[in-house]
């Protein structure tokens, strides 16, 4: 007898696969999706003239990604029973409008009080289309087609970490930080209007609750996985965000090379999103595994090699890659998990994955006062080693569950 989750798939697929694919709508999330990114990250380039207008410390400052990262756990853990069964095409326009919004707020905020409170719309704005877009994912293409549209919502990202800090630099130096955060307002408008052309009605046929969320951590599947992603982004973050000072330190780049490299890892991270939904359909389980242990091996080879400037060009281009494809693979993992909570699924994902970027720079803070870079790096690849085990476990127990499935309908 096929599992209530496997039947609900079987009926979700052949409902959607009578559909055709509206792709058009998938690229205007992408979109939506490098709106958020730049907006999210456009403080690190920024920082110090932030500070200066507002009369605060460049710490201070800073505080502006970490209140769009609280807002959007918040955001991600109550949107869904908020919401109800409002369709989603109206709730998608509307998380994208705040996008419009909150650029607005904060390109013209008169006090740092201001300044916050778009970027909490911000951060109220992320935690909604992330927990959505798995679900809006796969009411929008046929189910084999669903890691090819995460990959392309996730390509937005990708794209948006490669161009947002060095384009914020350089436009805040031509016409000043509120210039550069106003110029993401009319790509956010062109967002909003190609997704209220392209995205169909998508209502909800049931009311959605917070109890649906609580349902999921009763199943030891989604538990242990979602503790592996925690694991994997931990160990990520806690190694990306000391990159920079260990490059400065260890490998003793110039500030021209130090560009260089962060291109090489954001160029890297664009082809691995556009590559990696090839794969998902035949190997997930096996991608699930093999890129934490990619990504592991390439933290302990950068503090063996880390002095060699061209070494450590080829390994960043190695961890982009793979650090950049992981969120899609887990993604899909997700979709094929829990297709009938996949809403809920991805509230719980978006809030693990906020909280994990959180411990894994804060630890990796520790580590690096305490330690220095090789020893930080080499942390993170235990963390990344401990997550790829994980992994494989994960795919072993998917196919320990279908051979038992497959005997039973024999």
């Amino acid at each position: 007898m096929a599992s209530p989750i496997a039947a609900v798939a079987e009926t979700d697929a052949a409902r959607i696969d009578d559909q055709p694919a509206r792709w058009g709508a998938v690229y205007a999330m992408a979109l939506c999706s490098f709106v958020l990114i730049a907006s999210e990250f456009m403080p690190v380039s920024l920082l110090s003239p932030i500070a200066q207008t507002l009369n605060l410390s460049e710490g201070k400052a800073g505080q502006a990604i970490a209140v769009s990262g609280l807002f959007a756990v918040i955001t991600s853990l109550s949107l869904s029973a908020v919401l109800g069964r409002m369709d989603r095409r109206i709730v998608l326009l509307v998380l994208t409008s705040m996008l419009v919004l909150s650029g607005a707020i904060v390109a013209f905020a008169p006090t740092y009080l201001v300044f916050m409170a778009g970027r909490a719309l911000l951060g109220v704005a992320i935690g909604g289309f992330w927990s959505m877009s798995a679900a809006v994912a796969m009411r929008l293409v046929p189910s084999q087609s669903v890691p090819k549209a995460l990959a392309v919502i996730s390509g937005g990202n990708a794209l948006a970490t490669v161009l947002a800090a060095p384009l914020g630099s350089f436009v805040g130096s031509l016409i000043g930080w509120r210039g550069a955060f106003f110029c993401v307002v009319p790509v956010a408008v062109a967002a909003v209007i190609w997704q209220a052309v392209t995205l169909p009605s998508l209502p909800v046929a049931e009311r959605q609750s917070a109890r649906g969320m609580f349902a999921l951590l009763r199943r030891p599947p989604v538990v242990f996985g979602l503790l592996t992603v925690a694991m994997l982004f931990v160990g990520q973050f806690s190694l990306f965000t000391y990159l920079r000072p260990f490059l400065e330190q260890v490998t003793h780049v110039s500030p021209a090379m130090l560009s260089i490299m962060l291109l090489i890892l954001g160029v890297a991270g664009f082809v691995g999103t556009v590559l990696i939904g090839r794969v998902l359909n035949g190997g997930l389980f096996l991608t699930l595994a093999v890129l934490p242990a990619l990504m592991a091996a390439t933290a302990v080879a950068l503090t063996v090699v880390g002095t060699s400037v061209v070494a450590v060009g080829i390994l960043l281009a190695v961890w982009g890659f793979a650090g950049t494809s992981a969120p899609v693979a887990w993604w899909t993992w997700l979709a094929r998990t829990v297709p009938d909570e996949a809403e809920a699924g991805g509230g719980l994902m978006v809030a693990i994955v906020q909280l994990a970027i959180t411990l894994g720079a804060t630890m990796g803070g520790i580590v690096f006062d305490a330690a220095g870079p090789r020893a930080e790096f080499l942390a993170s690849a235990g963390l990344l080693a401990v997550a790829a085990v994980a992994a494989l476990a994960i795919g072993r127990a998917h196919r320990g569950v279908a051979g038992h499935a497959e005997a039973a309908t024999a």
